[in-house]
């Protein structure tokens, strides 16, 4: 018995060695998953945290009770280094920004200069961060310098620590076997202690080896594409640690500099051979998150685009009709969109130009204000491609002569800023032929966060009769989706207004659709990790696209107007907008195709749409309808057999 006692303490033994790193670590760790939550409904601490801390500090222990202990005290000493100061700035971007430690916030700290760290602290260091979670981090950082110092203080020299041990045996040896039989019992919590850390390993084990499982997955792909993609499944790893989270960010900002590098090497080569400058004025639009079946435009019965309507009955905006998003998450979209590239060519995304580099490279003046793209720590997600090659400063200055840098809660503020920004550079450069890029923010979730209060007129009881059996609170989600889209109509119609009477085009699409109640289920957002069926294709994939003309432009350009209303029921992809709008530019360049350009005669009409990189929209339509056939003739048969 004492012998398997003996075997059940050692289990104790790599904690016992490390005690104080242990607790400390455990404190600091545990410290952190409770005070990181947002403080909004919905958000939760990591509730498998303890155990999965209590085994991550345990087997760190284990290793290092093989290391003599003279090496073991500087390895903790570096990770003490290491740890406090990482948990530190975790915590004081939670409290400053609102955001832990993503790849964006990495990627802004490498960026920084000089003049801006300075600038940085000066604005953002203050007294007051003492009274917030990170004085918690620091205090504990306190109690355990203090701590370490104490037992500095009390260490024994070896040769007195060995005399002490030879006087303690033989003091034993000279017990009463009552006397012995306590420090049994010493033994016997030696060995209970053991046990428990036996039963801790095993339910740490058992309960969050999926997670473990997953982060080894989520860091073990060669492009940032998987990664992005990794980041929607549903069994996702939770980074749930700092330390977790900046490995994390430095893997994800290395492969995607590996992109940035491909993109930023082939600006030379990025070639333009002539350009009509066959449209003055071009104006691009991408919306977030709209689905086309809550557009009043395509057939929605409640009244969502009442301004687009009016537009239509004048004759010049053409809603088209078979328009698909090649990916439903808008990081993949915009790479999808900005370069050349397109779904099905050989090579990546990143070995073709972005058009805004052909546009200013033939001589436009190019515009970017978006109200999700800037290189902010407060916006920061994992979701961070569609920044990163954006924000690149050398990739930005390539593609861009104008650019904001605020973002606002509606999108009433990218209008602002064209008018203050854009106009300026107007007044610079009055002749100038243009792009003007405006990106919105749209029906993004949350959507009651997408349109201003006062600008709500869909209620929960607009829906009751429709869909009596979905529950309130998803009929409430549903109006403030559509309040959402009639606010996306007002200002999509402000943007008409400023191009009126300009010599103008406007194409304004989605970058993907998303669940918004279909057919009254119970589904909003978007299913990432569900396989693509017809259904969630209609819902996610098929997006609104238009084309609005002035005036002006109609009567100088009748056979682009003549091209686009040909075109308005071919089936197209986003992944091709670039060549479309090279197309309207005239812009002569040995990357521009006509099979690609839905206006063109030479449009291929019969390409494949595949979206998600893996289905055939197209099979998944034509399979849909055939089904449909079947279920109505079925339907008749069965009708006519009862007769």
């Amino acid at each position: 018995m004492k012998k398997i006692g003996y075997l059940l303490s050692r289990a104790f033994t790599p904690i016992r060695v490390n005690f104080a790193f242990f607790v400390f670590m455990f404190l600091l760790g545990y410290a952190c998953t409770q005070l990181e939550v947002p403080d909004k409904k919905g958000y939760y601490p990591y509730s498998l945290a303890p155990i999965e801390l209590f085994l991550d500090l345990y087997v760190v222990c284990l290793i290092l009770s093989f290391i003599p202990i003279k090496i073991r005290r500087w390895i903790r000493a570096t990770m003490y280094a290491i740890l406090y100061p990482v948990s530190i700035i975790d915590m004081y971007c939670f409290v400053r920004f609102g955001s832990t430690l993503t790849p964006t916030m990495l990627l802004l700290v490498g960026e920084t200069n000089s003049s801006e760290a300075s600038e940085f602290f000066t604005t953002y260091l203050d007294w007051g961060l003492l009274l917030s979670p990170i004085g918690l981090i620091l205090l504990l950082m306190l109690a355990h310098i203090a701590c370490n110092v104490i037992a500095a203080r009390r260490k024994v020299h070896p040769a007195v620590r060995h005399k002490l041990t030879g006087r303690i045996g033989r003091i034993y040896k000279k017990l009463s076997p009552s006397e012995k039989a306590k420090v049994s019992i010493g033994a016997a919590a030696g060995g209970l202690l053991g046990v428990l850390s036996l039963i801790l390993l095993y339910n740490g084990y058992t309960e969050t080896i999926n997670n473990k499982l997953a982060t080894v997955r989520l860091m073990s792909y060669k492009n940032i594409g998987d990664v992005e993609h990794e980041l929607t499944q549903k069994g996702k790893a939770n980074l749930y640690l700092p330390i977790y989270r900046l490995a994390f960010s430095i893997y994800a900002n290395k492969l995607a500099s590996k992109q940035v590098d491909k993109l930023v090497a082939g600006i030379k080569d990025v070639k333009v051979d002539s350009c009509t400058f066959r449209s003055q004025h071009i104006v691009f639009v991408i919306g977030e998150s709209y689905n086309k079946h809550h557009s009043q435009l395509y057939g929605y019965p409640h009244k969502t685009t009442p301004r687009q309507i009016e537009l239509r009955r004048k004759s010049n905006l053409i809603p088209f009709t078979d328009v698909i998003a090649p990916y439903n998450l808008t990081s993949f979209v915009f790479k999808n969109i900005f370069s050349l590239h397109a779904v099905g060519d050989k090579g990546d995304w990143c070995d073709a130009p972005l058009f805004p580099e052909l546009f200013r490279k033939a001589g436009y003046r190019v515009s970017f204000i978006t109200n999700q793209f800037l290189p902010q720590a407060k916006e920061a997600v994992y979701d961070f491609s569609g920044g990163f090659f954006l924000n690149n400063p050398i990739l930005s200055k390539a593609q861009f002569d104008v650019r904001n840098t605020q973002l606002y809660k509606y999108d009433a503020g990218v209008l602002r800023d064209y008018d203050q920004i854009v106009m300026k550079d107007r007044e610079q450069h009055p002749d100038a032929p243009r792009l003007t890029i405006l990106h919105l923010k749209g029906q993004h979730t949350n959507y009651h966060d997408r349109f201003p209060p006062k600008r709500k007129h869909f209620k929960e009881t607009d829906y009751k009769e429709e869909w009596p059996e979905m529950s309130k609170r998803c009929r409430m989600l549903l109006a403030d989706y559509d309040n959402a889209t009639l606010y996306n109509d007002s200002i999509m119609s402000e943007v008409v207004k400023r191009f009126e009477d300009e010599d103008a085009i406007i194409i304004y699409m989605s970058d993907h659709g998303e669940e918004a109640f279909g057919d009254g289920l119970e589904l909003f957002g978007r299913n990432h990790s569900a396989a693509i069926d017809f259904r969630l294709a209609h819902e996610e994939y098929e997006i609104p696209f238009w084309i609005w003309y002035s005036k002006k432009y109609a009567k100088k350009h009748p056979d682009i107007v003549r091209q686009i209303n040909h075109a308005a029921h071919r089936p197209f992809m986003t992944d091709n907008i670039s060549q479309v709008l090279v197309y309207l530019a005239g812009i002569q360049t040995p990357f521009y195709r006509d099979d690609y350009n839905v206006l063109s005669d030479e449009y291929n009409a019969e390409r494949k749409r595949i979206i998600k990189g893996t289905v055939d929209y197209d099979e998944l339509k034509v399979k849909h309808e055939e089904e449909m056939k079947t279920k109505k003739k079925e339907n008749e048969n069965k009708h006519t057999d009862k007769k």
